[in-house]
C-alpha cells in the first residue's frame, strides 16, 4: 500500500487547537481580572469622593442651612490620601470639587495579564470617575 500526502495533519490540528484554546483561556482570565480592576476602581473612586464630600464648609452652612464642599485643597487632599492607601491605584488620581456641589475623583487601577501576556499583551490601565454631594438635614 501506498503512503498518503496527509501525514502529520493530527498534529498540526492539535497544535492550531492548543494556541486556541490558551488565547480563549487568556481572554476569559485576563478578561476577568480587567472586569475586577473596573469594579475595584469604581470603589475606590466612590470612597475617595465621599472623603472629599464630607469635608464641608461650616460657616456657610450655619450661615445658609446648606451643605457646600471647602473652597480649599483640602477636600482634594483627603481623597487623595484615602485612594493612595490603595496599593493597586496607579497614576495620578484627579480631583474636582469646584463650585462645592460637588466632588468628582478619577483613579486609574493597572492590570497585569496573566495568560495574554505570553502573547505580547503585558498590562492595561482602567479607570473609573465617581461623584458625591454633601446633603444637609439627613
Amino acid at each position: 500500500m501506498k503512503a498518503r500526502g496527509d501525514r502529520g495533519t493530527v498534529a498540526l490540528f492539535t497544535t492550531i487547537f492548543a494556541v486556541f484554546v490558551l488565547v480563549l483561556a487568556g481572554l476569559l482570565v485576563d478578561g476577568g481580572l480587567t472586569i475586577h480592576a473596573r469594579q475595584r476602581a469604581a470603589d475606590i473612586a466612590e470612597q475617595a469622593a465621599r472623603a472629599a464630600a464630607d469635608d464641608i464648609d461650616v460657616a456657610y452652612l450655619r450661615r445658609t442651612g446648606k451643605a457646600r464642599i471647602l473652597a480649599t485643597d483640602a477636600p482634594c487632599r483627603r481623597a487623595r490620601l484615602l485612594a493612595s492607601k490603595y496599593p493597586e491605584v496607579t497614576g495620578p488620581i484627579q480631583c474636582d470639587t469646584s463650585g462645592g456641589e460637588a466632588a468628582r475623583v478619577i483613579v486609574h487601577i493597572r492590570v497585569k495579564f496573566q495568560l495574554l501576556s505570553a502573547f505580547g499583551f503585558s498590562d492595561m490601565t482602567m479607570s473609573s470617575a465617581a461623584s458625591a454631594h454633601p446633603q444637609e438635614g439627613i
